[in-house]
């Protein structure tokens, strides 16, 4: 299962569909092929790995799986189907699909005379899994708030200045967080402070290969001529100021993570809500003074009422420290009170896709 894993670590970290790794063994233990989701529309794991095994090999062997195997009928078959037309013997795998669609390959595996073990490394694959697992029991995409600061907590000078808190290499991270998360969100007020692009790109400014979707969420209009209107993965626009309807919303549109970016204002909201899973913060070693905190009211009125966190990681970037933090006590994977509330639908906006070669500079402050 451990292999399995690895394997399932080669799939793209971002996209609508788990990473999955698959490892087939032969009634004497023995590995047979292995094999792994490569992305929508390619064969899942234990299929591409069957492709590459004689069809007399199978019967009579063991899938070693990371997710239970699926039970509908997609862009592919079902797998637990593939598994039992082959002659497969065993399906051992680490955690159940909570997919209301996928699930239920085990059961199905069962009944067909399928020796099935699950829970196997259960707590890895949980931990390997949590943005996506999230996504799917709560209704909404992984959600990352990331600010920067002056040690002192502030995002800004008095005179509204930030161009750059951080230096070159926390700057640089912000991109590859960018790159790693399926969509990136502002709201209307950076985007008209700041008319950021919301591209990920690399050190000589280059787009790199995978672009988050931009998301603009509020009610004032995103200008023409904005930068984001040029973004390679077009443009989405989700009215309004529920943000918990916008993060279902942007579910509904295959995200589950997103990396918020949008000033205090958004982000305080979010944490206000209980809608965050992670906090990136690059802590710059200077002193600004003055009101322009990077965070504002989250609903925080005595010191019993803080918004306790864990600290997972502390990097160094260069002259920066970026310090990563969870909520406390928070199970990854559970879903909470707010997640499970019924939220008003927001209707969204999509443009097409702008030209690939915006790599102007990013005005937002990471």
């Amino acid at each position: 299962m451990r292999r399995a894993l690895e394997l399932a670590a080669l799939g793209p970290a971002v996209g609508d569909h788990a990473r999955v790794g698959a490892v087939l063994l032969s009634p004497a233990g023995d590995v047979l092929a292995e094999g792994w989701h490569k992305g929508a529309g390619t064969p899942h794991a234990e299929v591409d790995a069957m492709a590459k095994v004689p069809v007399e090999q199978l019967r009579g062997a063991t899938a070693v799986v990371t997710l239970e195997p699926c039970n509908h009928v997609g862009r592919t078959g079902p797998c637990a189907l593939a598994l039992i037309e082959a002659g497969v013997g065993r399906v051992v795998y680490a955690i159940d699909d909570p997919g209301e669609q996928a699930s239920g390959g085990g059961e199905r595996l069962r009944a067909a005379g399928v020796d099935v073990v699950s829970g196997v490394l259960a707590d890895e694959a949980e931990a390997f899994l949590e943005r996506w697992l999230l996504s799917v029991r709560a209704g909404r995409p992984w959600v990352t708030v990331k600010w920067a600061s002056s040690l002192d907590g502030r995002a800004a000078a008095a005179d509204g200045t930030s161009k750059w808190i951080t230096g070159a290499a926390a700057r640089q991270h912000v991109h590859e967080q960018r790159a790693a998360h399926d969509a990136i969100l502002v709201g209307t007020g950076t985007v008209l402070a700041d008319d950021p692009s919301l591209t990920a790109r690399g050190d000589a400014g280059e787009l790199l290969a995978d672009q988050p979707l931009p998301v603009v969420v509020g009610d004032r209009p995103v200008p023409d001529d904005a930068a984001v209107r040029r973004h390679p993965r077009g443009l989405l626009t989700l009215p309004g100021h529920d943000l918990a309807a916008s993060l279902h919303t942007l579910r509904d549109h295959g995200v589950h993570s997103v990396l918020v970016e949008g000033g205090p204002t958004v982000a305080s909201a979010l944490v206000a809500a209980g809608l965050v899973d992670e906090v990136l913060v690059y802590l710059a070693p200077v002193l600004l003074g003055g009101p322009r905190t990077a965070i504002g009211d989250v609903g925080v009125g005595s010191i019993g009422d803080r918004r306790q966190l864990d600290i997972t990681s502390t990097t160094t970037l260069g002259p920066d420290l970026l310090v990563r933090a969870r909520p406390h006590r928070v199970r990854t994977g559970s879903v909470r009170p707010d997640d499970a509330a019924t939220t008003t639908a927001t209707t969204p906006t999509v443009t097409a896709a702008g030209t690939a070669d915006q790599a102007q500079n990013d005005r937002s402050t990471p």
